[in-house]
């Protein structure tokens, strides 16, 4: 499976705060998943996440199959972790402080439907 662009995530200080503003500002937009500590919107076509501080950095992720992402945190020295929803991902972080979520959906409750 090739590189596909997946999201942006953002740390935001309220989630449900976020999300509101988000459906109020883009009628388009479709919750897919809501707690306290993180959500994920469908807005206009565009995904994006919603985090806090403690549990993800702001990032852009990439979509790679299960294969792959094994492969590139062997490359990149990094540990696989496996999240709540069943994707498993790695984060890489550049020269500026900007990070990288490199993900796989495959065998999480998102395969069919991303």
């Amino acid at each position: 499976m090739p590189f596909t662009f997946d999201h942006v995530a953002r740390v935001v200080p309220d989630i449900a705060e976020a999300v509101q503003f988000i459906t109020d500002t883009i009628p388009e937009s479709t919750v897919l998943y809501q707690d306290t500590s993180w959500a994920f919107v469908d807005a206009a076509g565009t995904k994006l996440a919603f985090v806090l501080r403690d549990q993800h950095p702001d990032h852009l992720a990439w979509r790679v199959g299960a294969d792959e992402l094994e492969l590139l945190a062997t490359k990149h020295g990094q540990e696989i972790r496996t999240h709540r929803d069943g994707t498993r991902s790695f984060y890489v972080n550049g020269p500026a402080g900007q990070s990288i979520e490199i993900i796989t959906f495959e065998g999480s409750r998102w395969e069919s439907g991303s």
